[in-house]
């Protein structure tokens, strides 16, 4: 791991925990044991250390879906695999740190927006065409709208107005909602595809 990495996912560690907006570049230097001079050589202030962290988690995440995809059996695998991935990921999203790269590193989140209405919309119209195509899929559905349903589905799950914590639990929130959409837009032979898939991952679980 390069120093340069290393730098990031020192940051992310603390950004994790505690948000971006109360973590310093002193807090940065001290989690890692480098001097503040260090992280300085590779960046010029915390904005352009944050919009760098921000480039390397949608890289990292945009090549592990690739991966999942590529090795799924079939459409339904795919996309229950393409949702779990995307759980795993959101998971990981503090909401204080969601809301503080919002107010202050607009850079950061332009690049986040991006790659949500882009790389992520455009991966589930082409997994639900595939599905229409093979006929695990509704075919009467708007792969555009209902794609960039699930994306509005997915922050309102965030969104501590609509599901304050801790009456509700944000992984559970989303996992219901993903079950929803699954079984929303199947066919009958999707349907049984998605059960005999949901029931092997069970026993492997």
């Amino acid at each position: 791991m390069s120093q340069f990495e290393r730098i990031l996912n020192g940051a992310l560690d603390l950004f994790l925990t505690a948000g971006i907006k109360s973590v310093t570049m002193d807090d940065i230097a001290r989690h890692l044991g480098m001097s503040k001079k260090t992280i300085y050589q590779h960046f010029a202030d915390k904005n352009e250390l944050v919009t760098a962290l921000v480039k390397m988690r949608m890289q990292q995440d945009e090549t592990e879906m690739d991966k999942m995809m590529n090795e799924a059996d079939n459409v339904i695998a795919q996309l229950s695999e393409w949702m779990r991935c995307s759980e795993e990921m959101l998971s990981r999203m503090n909401p204080i740190l969601m809301h503080d790269l919002q107010k202050y590193h607009p850079e950061g989140w332009a690049i986040i927006q991006k790659f949500k209405w882009e790389s992520i919309v455009q991966r589930l119209e082409e997994l639900m065409l595939k599905g229409i195509e093979e006929g695990y899929i509704r075919p009467e559905i708007d792969v555009r709208v209902i794609a960039r349903m699930r994306i509005l589905q997915v922050e309102s799950g965030f969104n501590q107005q609509n599901f304050p914590a801790p009456q509700f639990n944000v992984v559970k929130v989303q996992q219901q909602f993903v079950e929803h959409f699954n079984y929303g837009i199947v066919t009958l032979e999707g349907y049984q595809l998605l059960n005999e898939y949901q029931n092997k991952l069970k026993k492997t679980a």
